[in-house]
């Protein structure tokens, strides 16, 4: 099987978890030549002059085909794109772990505004005095009321050293305030970990992006050296939406045996038909000394929970799939995302490219997870009395011609959908908060280090009432 040593497979999460699985490719293979369908091709040029010549506008040559492009890609899937300068230039700058902006999180708030959900540490934005909580009500002059997470991110990123003024509602000032903050380089830290009790640790990852298994090497020696008889590890995968597949395939041989499958492949291309082990050559992304060589012994051996949920996708299911395959953690949370298919970045130009999809990829048993999701072991609600803002998630199903699972039949509706359905509207009269991972508010990581500890743990009201409808339709009917 082939090596990544000249490729970068990566899965970049963008709004509401959707995250997809990229293959750059310095050396993009040439297409076979099509057989061109002359007669729509007329039809296409026939509709480019129509424009030309009888819309209320003069349109600009390239807008038109650029377009055409755009639409065209866009109509195969929901992870298919045509990628202009800028989103191109993005898509690489995310996956390397870094961006030219403010560094802040944002979510959207309940009254439609951007809401700062934590400035990143020594960055403008935490210099200026951003707090977590604060509400931006207008970028430079333009209300954001109503305004996507998307087009408020674009309207935040820029040149480094230009500047942009945020509005900030914040409680307790009874005037908004005003900060003109200068963009810079941001280095984003996909890795945290602490140990949350005696003998017990957390360990996050929050996006898979090229410098995490480093990253994640370094805080499990750390860890180790603060306890070196570590009785449990707690892996915390929550709303991580994907990232470089490189670290995926590293972060599940740090905890497997030597050379396991970490995950397969498989598409039209010859190339993407491929089986992916947990060795130095399918996870190292340069050529340096291997990131997991630093280890201590035990890390193979300690005993493991994954939390995941609806925000977990692409390159986190991975690792989820495989260390479930293996019976090597128990993974504790809700249903993921389910994303599964590979997407391959061709260029077109030295700015532009098309972001295709050419692979779907499979567990370490064969097991599709696209448009499914990894079923965690022990099904455990974000809150303990309810699934919270998770409940409010969209999943990859859910996405409008997304492409389907070829190993499992889709089922339209089930028991599991209508209870899901109910506990969406009782997050949204709720009202829920946004949740601290890591926290001693953390309700899923309790559950989960009760685990590890052998304590009884809280499952989610979800399955609580699932058991309870197999229980009745197993029972004799009275007569």
């Amino acid at each position: 099987m082939g090596t990544l040593k000249n490729t970068s497979l990566i899965g970049l999460g963008v709004i509401a978890g959707v995250a997809v699985s990229l293959q750059f490719s310095a050396m993009a293979q040439k297409p076979a030549e099509p057989v061109l369908p002359l007669e729509e091709l007329r039809q296409l040029a026939d509709v480019f002059g129509l424009i030309k010549s009888d819309y209320v506008e003069q349109v600009e040559d390239g807008k038109l085909l650029t377009e055409a492009i755009s639409g065209m890609v866009a109509s195969l899937d929901p992870h298919s794109a045509y990628l202009d300068k800028r989103a191109y230039a993005e898509l690489r700058e995310g996956s390397q772990g870094k961006f030219v902006g403010l560094g802040i999180e944002i979510g959207l708030s309940e009254d439609g505004y951007i809401k700062i959900v934590a400035p990143i540490e020594d960055s403008p934005a935490y210099r200026a005095g951003i707090k977590a909580g604060d509400l931006i009500t207008r970028l430079d002059t333009t209300p954001v009321k109503g305004m996507s997470l998307d087009d408020s991110v674009k309207k935040m990123r820029g040149e480094p050293g230009s500047k942009v003024t945020l509005t900030i509602a914040r409680k307790d000032e009874a005037q908004p305030l005003v900060f003109v903050i200068a963009r810079e380089e941001i280095q984003q830290k996909s890795v945290k970990a602490k140990i949350v009790e005696p003998g017990y640790a957390w360990l996050r990852v929050a996006q898979f992006q090229e410098p995490t298994l480093d990253d994640m090497a370094a805080k499990l020696v750390e860890l180790y050296q603060q306890d070196p008889n570590l009785k449990g590890l707690v892996l915390d995968l929550r709303n991580d939406p994907g990232g470089v597949l490189q670290g995926a395939i590293g972060v599940s041989a740090a905890f497997l045996p030597k050379d396991a499958a970490i995950v397969s492949t498989n598409g039209q291309l010859p190339d993407s038909k491929q089986i992916f082990y947990g060795r130095a050559e399918y996870y190292a992304l340069r050529s340096e000394p291997d990131a997991l060589a630093q280890l201590p012994e035990a890390v193979k051996k300690v005993p493991m929970v994954v939390l995941v949920n609806t925000g977990s996708a692409s390159a986190s299911e991975i690792v989820a799939g495989a260390l479930q395959d293996y019976k090597r953690a128990t993974i504790i949370g809700s249903q993921t995302f389910g994303k599964g298919s590979v997407q391959t970045i061709r260029q077109l130009t030295a700015d532009t490219a098309v972001k295709l999809t050419t692979a779907r990829y499979y567990t370490p048993k064969g097991r599709s997870i696209q448009a499914k999701g990894i079923s965690p072991d022990l099904l455990v609600d974000e809150n303990a009395d309810g699934d919270g803002l998770n409940s409010l998630r969209t999943r990859e199903a859910d996405l409008e011609k997304h492409l389907r699972n070829d190993r499992d039949k889709e089922t339209v509706k089930n028991v599991r959908d209508e209870l899901e359905e109910q506990l969406r509207i009782v997050a949204l009269e709720k009202k829920r908060k946004p949740l601290e991972y890591g926290s001693k508010d953390d309700f899923q990581l309790g559950q989960a280090l009760n685990h590890l500890k052998g304590l009884p743990v809280q499952l989610a009201k979800s399955e609580s009432a699932i058991v309870q409808v197999d229980e009745a339709k197993q029972k004799p009917a009275k007569k």
